[in-house]
């Protein structure tokens, strides 16, 4: 049984969006938890940057780019309640995470604890780390869903620089408790970062109710920005008080002294920003964020977990059987069905015009405000109709 009874007129009513990505009107796309699908706003953003670019050339840098910037930085603070100051800009959740990483000093605290569940990212960052002392402690997850926080709590002590894990598991969907994973890490003087890049968007993320210290996500995914911007959110009291071990000219305050002899940091969380921006995935970012912005991320909560608790009831009729959090307030919109050959799979149901991903034992489903439970119907018919190996 579905839910298509149960769906609030409200939650359908976002299915208006879905003409603003043409991607529907070919494919059932449910894979937002690897690439938003590509909005018009989007779209005539970055034909309104290359406009810019074309009749202006640098002479934009001066008023509208600059500008850009400083409108992205303030609109993703406004999205998780982070004030002026508090966000900076990044290419990626890998540079971002090495920005911070060489900011702390780990000659007391050694320790740093992750979750077995966690995009690899987040461990790469400090297992490059471990033959200059780093400590990597990974917390297992005893059902390959989520990871209890009193397990997390076992491991961190006063020896712990930092407990960095995820607010989604993109492993599962599970929505973890990032307020009592820093309240844990916060116990022994241990600071807390947030890998947010499979909740912001799609959950409502408050990082001042939270407590977090630091807070990574970006527009691949739910904020519809497509590759190569993300933001890396800090506690204002916490930046002033860092100083990054890799700068570049974005990070300095005093941008054009071009001085080589002086290192000059901003005051705020922008010390932790590189080099120049890649402006045309600003612009789709921006154009992106009008589509969350207008509906409102509660909103989005609202009618994408109707959506995925439809997508769960959908699959179970049709005999599979979903990998996803026993409670339905601790599930995202991603939904891991177990399969044999997940790589196999995907293939199918790309041939059949259905484009979802795989992790390993699992295809990997995600619906998104502009999905409708037509595409769940597809989508697992699809799958049921591969051929048995």
């Amino acid at each position: 049984m579905t839910l298509a009874s149960s769906v609030k007129p409200r939650a359908l009513g976002l299915a208006k969006y879905r003409g603003e990505f043409p991607i529907f009107k070919t494919q059932v796309y449910l894979n937002t938890c690897s690439l938003g699908a590509l909005g018009e706003r989007s779209r005539r953003k970055v034909a309104e940057f290359l406009d810019q670019w074309q009749s202006r050339g640098a002479a934009a840098w001066y008023d509208v780019w600059w500008e850009a910037l400083g409108d992205l930085r303030a609109r993703y603070g406004r999205i998780i309640n982070a004030r002026l100051g508090e966000v900076a800009l990044a290419p990626s959740i890998s540079v971002a995470l090495s920005s911070v990483a060489e900011s702390l000093d780990y000659t007391r605290r050694p320790k740093v604890v992750i979750t077995s569940l966690d995009f690899p990212t987040v461990a790469y960052q400090w297992l490059a780390k471990v033959p200059h002392g780093v400590e990597l402690v990974v917390v297992e997850s005893p059902d390959k869903i989520s990871v209890p926080v009193d397990a997390i709590a076992r491991a961190v002590d006063d020896r712990t620089a930092l407990v960095a894990t995820s607010h989604v598991y993109f492993t599962s969907g599970a929505i973890q408790d990032i307020k009592r994973v820093a309240e844990v890490a916060h116990a022994h003087g241990a600071l807390c970062l947030i890998d947010a890049y499979q909740s912001v968007g799609q959950i409502p993320v408050d990082v001042q109710h939270a407590g977090v210290d630091a807070l990574v996500a970006g527009g691949l995914k739910w904020l519809l920005g497509g590759p190569g911007i993300v933001f890396l959110y800090m506690k204002e009291a916490l930046a002033r008080r860092l100083e990054p071990g890799i700068a570049g000219w974005f990070g300095q305050r005093d941008q054009f002294a071009f001085d080589p002899r002086a290192l000059t940091f901003h005051d705020d969380t922008r010390r932790f920003e590189l080099g120049t921006p890649a402006l045309a995935s600003v612009y789709a970012q921006l154009g992106g964020l009008e589509y969350i912005e207008e509906i409102g991320v509660p909103a989005i909560r609202e009618a994408t977990a109707l959506l995925t608790e439809d997508l769960i009831a959908t699959a179970r009729a049709a005999g599979f059987k979903p990998k996803v959090a026993a409670e339905p307030e601790r599930r995202s919109a991603i939904v891991m069905i177990p399969m044999p050959d997940p790589a196999a799979s995907v293939r199918h149901l790309a041939a059949g015009d259905v484009i979802a991903d795989s992790r390993p034992g699992h295809v990997r489903f995600s619906p998104f405000f502009y999905n409708v439970q037509d595409d769940h119907v597809r989508a697992t018919e699809r799958l049921a109709s591969q051929p048995a190996h």
